[in-house]
């Protein structure tokens, strides 16, 4: 049984039991979430860790790390130290987006080092391998690409992207729409690629079946790609990108009504005043599913900086109801991240994540705040640094420039408005 069946029938599982642990949550209120397709439970049946992550209403914003090989860069320990950083840095789940080296071989390294939910892209293993056989995406036979699939759910990944929602009809859209970037979705590209040069449909939305059969086998996750996000600001919320939610709004209630729990994926650059208006059109036509953004980023003219604009997108986003970020690092639409990419990522996303579960009310979300405006007021600096959210980086601000007076720090010394009151107050008592 699934996650969702297990849910449907009443059964609160001991997944179930962690999710609602680690939230500070009642267990039937994660129950229920998970039954009503609201809240996910990322954990394939061959996956053993400890960190079980629940995605969706009334939980914790959650944050997945991007990282993996490519074929201009191929260094499995360096993978390996970007996991380590994102986990570190408080990732919840991570992605291997690898398309260079041996890929099964990597996968099955970081999912046995991760310790959190591993995602993973199976149509970039069918891409590389197409390529390494001199081969163009269109040659793609279905059956390989449901047996790729198979195989990372059998290596035990724990969601998978599948973009689904790329279909004839929304090539149409696109087509009318007459974009600037068209599609930059590298498995949207390749499944739009196969569509026209064959005349037939997506074998992932046609076979839809095949796929839940799959998922059901291994407690696989389905999240739902976004292959028609938008690139730039100018192509957001335009008929293409609606038509494909549409479409995975629909696949969504299949999956649901077959066991599978199922994630949608969303954009991508969109303008500041249209985010909110986005995560309503998600919740509303994919029936509350979990809501997986990319940012989104909300300018396009900021390269090196797109951990900020995704940042700030990202916030908005989660506290318009958006319930999982994918982080950007400051490498986006330049280099693949570095180490120091990704905890920078991930740093920003948390604190963009933070910052709406306080603006939504999660349970307990300013706590963390109310006590780290408590150890201020009193100037006491350890304290301070234990509750940052990069306790490493504020240490090294501090400490790099140390005032002469221990409890004040060198923006304000002796002149501390905090300090300077406690001392008249101090006085009016006395």
């Amino acid at each position: 049984m699934t996650q969702l069946s297990q849910a449907a029938e009443g059964i609160t599982a001991p997944e179930m039991e962690a999710v609602a642990k680690a939230e500070g949550l009642n267990p039937e209120f994660v129950r229920e979430g998970v039954a009503r397709g609201t809240i996910v439970i990322t954990k394939n049946t061959k996956h053993d860790f400890d960190n079980i992550c629940g995605i969706g209403a009334g939980l914790r914003t959650k944050i997945n790390a991007n990282i993996g090989t490519s074929g201009d860069f191929c260094d499995l320990d360096y993978e390996l130290k970007k996991l380590a950083m994102a986990r570190q840095c408080g990732a919840d789940t991570v992605m291997d987006l690898s398309t260079g080296g041996d890929l099964r071989h990597i996968r099955r390294e970081i999912i046995g080092q991760a310790g959190i939910p591993v995602g993973t892209v199976p149509i970039y293993q069918v891409m590389v391998e197409l390529a390494e056989q001199q081969k163009p995406f269109s040659a793609m036979e279905p059956n390989h690409l449901f047996e790729v699939i198979e195989q990372h759910a059998a290596d035990g990944v724990d969601f998978v992207t599948v973009h689904c929602g790329v279909t004839q009809g929304a090539l149409d859209q696109l087509r009318r729409q007459k974009r600037v970037m068209d599609i930059v979705s590298r498995g949207g590209a390749f499944l739009a690629e196969w569509i026209l040069v064959n005349k037939k449909e997506n074998p992932l939305y046609e076979q839809f079946d095949r796929l839940i059969e799959i998922a059901f086998k291994y407690d696989l996750t389905l999240s739902l790609g976004d292959g028609l996000r938008p690139g730039c600001l100018a192509d957001a919320t335009d008929r293409a990108q609606i038509e494909e939610l549409i479409t995975l709004g629909q696949l969504a209630k299949q999956a649901h009504a077959a066991g599978v729990q199922v994630i949608v994926e969303g954009p991508g650059h969109v303008p500041l005043n249209d985010i909110a208006e986005n995560v309503k059109i998600q919740k509303k036509l994919c029936n509350g599913a979990p809501f997986y953004v990319l940012g989104p980023l909300v300018t396009d003219i900021a390269p090196g900086y797109d951990h900020i604009t995704s940042a700030i997108g990202g916030a908005i986003a989660a506290a318009a109801g958006a319930d999982y970020l994918c982080y950007v690092t400051p490498a986006e639409h330049l280099r693949l991240p570095t180490i120091e990419d990704v905890r920078e990522g991930v740093i920003a996303a948390r604190i963009a994540g933070h910052a709406a579960d306080i603006a939504k009310g999660v349970k307990g979300a300013e706590l963390p705040d109310l006590e780290m405006a408590r150890h201020r007021r009193v100037r006491d600096w350890k304290r301070q640094i234990e509750l940052a959210l990069d306790p490493e980086r504020a240490e090294q601000l501090h400490d790099a420039s140390k005032s002469t007076m221990d409890d004040v720090c060198t923006m304000c010394g002796r002149f501390c408005s905090m300090k300077m009151l406690d001392k008249k107050l101090s006085q009016e008592k006395t």
